[in-house]
């Protein structure tokens, strides 16, 4: 049952992320040209995780994004069990919420679907989704690292969120989560299909980047033995 609870959160969290934060995308009509737009639609994005930390982060941690889960992993944080019931609830909660996005606004509302934008390469694409990935992961993985810092958690990762949107929006709309590309994409179709793989695999490119960083950060020196025996006496 506390599975099956964890699962449930993470799917509720990431239909929330991709229903209001990319319903916020279609809704203020966000693109370069349209410097409010692209401003809510940041600060939209990093609303929703202040709001789901505060609400599911007891209980899943509110990951609600498989390149937050993989840092975990590979940080031994979860198990391998947990990483598969997260992913499949974060991808499923993704989907519902790009439904609900159709409903809202119609089947040629786009989504907030993720693409690499005008003047930009794929290369310039993925590399970017790497980068601001690993700046975003590493920032969860500092903050959750100390119980001092509990209370102000969800404010640094929902504004670390909002910070990578700002430069990101610009180049490829901003995943770093593979679910939040899968779900609008799986319903925009077109380039969006053709270019989810980048969407996929750079965010976690970048979880693993971050926290293999953030484990050689946070290495604890060992006191030498005959130190240690000095200290004794």
């Amino acid at each position: 049952m506390k599975d099956l609870r964890k699962y449930v959160a993470e799917f509720l969290g990431t239909f929330v992320l991709v229903l209001v934060a990319c319903g916020a995308a279609i809704a203020t009509k966000c693109s370069v040209d349209n410097t409010a737009g692209y401003l809510a639609t940041a600060v939209a994005f990093g609303l929703v995780i202040v709001a789901m930390a505060y609400s599911i982060g007891n209980i899943s941690g509110c990951h609600i994004n498989p390149a937050v889960s993989i840092a975990m992993l590979v940080s031994k944080k979860m198990t391998v069990k947990d990483f598969i019931g997260y992913v499949i609830a974060q991808v499923l909660g993704a989907i519902a919420g790009a439904a609900m996005l159709g409903l809202f606004f119609g089947s040629d509302c786009g989504y907030g679907a993720n693409a690499v934008q005008a003047g930009y390469s794929i290369g310039a694409g993925f590399v970017a989704e790497v980068v601001l990935t690993c700046i975003f992961v590493l920032a969860i993985l500092g903050v959750t690292s100390r119980e001092a810092y509990s209370k102000v958690a969800g404010l640094v990762i929902g504004g670390a969120l909002t910070l990578v949107h700002l430069l990101g929006i610009a180049i490829t709309g901003t995943s770093v989560n593979p679910a939040r590309s899968l779900g609008p994409a799986i319903f925009a179709g077109g380039v969006n299909m053709e270019q989810i793989w980048i969407f996929l695999l750079a965010p976690l490119v970048g979880g693993i980047l971050a926290a293999l960083i953030w484990m050689f950060l946070d290495q604890k020196d060992e006191i030498p033995s005959d130190t240690a025996k000095k200290n004794r006496r």
